[in-house]
């Protein structure tokens, strides 16, 4: 593309953006719906977008634009300095609202812990809602700036309970130990550390026990199972996935079974296994379909597990078994999440997807865009996984997309 030609330069002095984006996209020989699944955004928006004219823009809109199509900001009206300055005030932001974190939480867990009376039991209370607290900054914090005070939280919580002075103040803070060491190895999977993660998911299951809380220990079980099944240890996964469910007891929450046979069907993905995936993740649909209560995530759960969780899922299991089918989302839905982490992970397993289908420029702008999150993040985890999508492209003359993601990915170390 010549970003020097009269064409460009009189539609960009006369400030209609949409036409460059219109001409820039053509010429890369993208559809509209491509590029709006690369940028977030439905094929209408671009359409809407490359028709603006002369009208006001938004900017986050042509930032992302111009991020993948690789459009010089300035003919979009964008100064380089404006794009540094908005990354640097994000960065600015998220450290003072980390950092005031405790002040955040100090509100419920007052409201919390106001009604016990039980000293032991105030604090328990208090140190579970600050782990819920760091645990939801996660989504909108690197995990490097988060694992040091997460770390420093976790040995609080075992230095008490091992000063604990009766066996119910003991169990009882075990349980919120379990969470917290669950969160830190959560983080250092992001980081790519999964020497760590294992370790701590590993306290996690011991502390859920000595807790004496069956469910917890499911979960943490199910949460190493997940973490297994996602590095490529099917038969590990599995198992754990067993060991998982021989701690619920009966008359446990109904999505606790419902995520167990998603995490069971990651375990069959990864090892291969199209049949045993399909039954486990069908089982998993139907047990939230037939959950009809609105009722919020039963502890340990921090978040809804629903409908839409299981179609993750699906995709994921897709992705690693090479089924272009599983690997959509045509309604747009699963990429609404405000967890940019998690959203850049869904990402590349779609964009696996459409690897799998042979529409390689569609699979790496949407590559492109996660690429861009595991960046700003610096989380390893997306990074490795955008280099293992990147290696399954075996080409001696890979297209100018596939070449562009490449030179990102250079000198990428986390």
């Amino acid at each position: 593309m010549n970003w020097n030609s009269a064409v460009i330069r009189d539609v960009s002095r006369t400030k209609n953006y949409g036409k460059i984006i219109e001409l820039t996209r053509t010429h890369r020989r993208m559809t509209q719906s491509q590029l709006g699944e690369a940028c977030g955004l439905s094929q209408s928006a671009i359409s809407r977008l490359e028709k603006r004219g002369i009208s006001p823009y938004a900017m986050d809109v042509l930032l992302r634009v111009s991020h993948h199509l690789g459009i010089p900001p300035t003919l979009l009206g964008l100064a380089e300095s404006t794009i540094q300055t908005r990354i640097e005030t994000e960065n600015v932001e998220r450290r003072q609202f980390l950092g005031a974190s405790a002040a955040i939480a100090a509100s419920p867990v007052l409201a919390a812990v106001s009604g016990l009376s039980d000293e032991g039991e105030q604090q328990a209370v208090a140190l579970r809602l600050a782990t819920a607290s760091y645990r939801r900054l996660d989504g909108s914090t690197p995990s490097r700036e988060l694992a040091d005070v997460v770390h420093s939280h976790l040995r609080l919580i075992q230095g008490l309970v091992g000063s604990a002075r009766t066996e119910a103040h003991r169990i009882g803070l075990a349980g919120v130990a379990s969470e917290a060491a669950s969160l830190a190895a959560w983080l250092a999977w992001d980081m790519g550390d999964h020497g760590s993660a294992r370790s701590f998911y590993g306290a996690a299951i011991k502390a859920a026990r000595s807790g004496a809380s069956p469910l917890l220990a499911a979960y943490q079980a199910g949460s190493l199972a997940q973490f297994e099944a996602h590095t490529g240890n099917a038969v590990q996964a599995l198992n754990l996935a067993q060991k998982a469910r021989s701690f619920l007891k009966p008359g446990a929450p109904v999505i606790a079974d419902a995520w167990l046979a998603s995490v069971e069907a990651l375990g069959h993905a990864a090892a291969g296994d199209q049949r045993s995936a399909d039954r486990a993740l069908t089982r998993s649909r139907t047990t939230v379909e037939a959950n009809t209560g609105d009722e919020p995530p039963p502890w340990p759960w921090v978040f809804a597990f629903d409908e839409s969780k299981v179609a993750a899922f699906r995709v994921t299991c897709g992705a690693k078994l090479g089924l272009s089918r599983w690997v959509s989302d045509p309604a747009g839905t699963l990429l609404t999440t405000s967890h940019a982490k998690q959203r850049a992970l869904l990402l590349l397993d779609l964009a696996a997807g459409h690897l799998a289908a042979g529409r390689i420029d569609t699979a790496f702008a949407l590559a492109s865009q996660a690429l861009g999150i595991g960046l700003q993040y610096r989380s390893g985890r997306i990074i490795e996984k955008g280099r293992v999508l990147r290696r399954s492209v075996s080409t001696s003359s890979p297209p100018k997309i596939v070449r562009a993601f490449d030179e990102r990915l250079h000198d990428v170390y986390l």
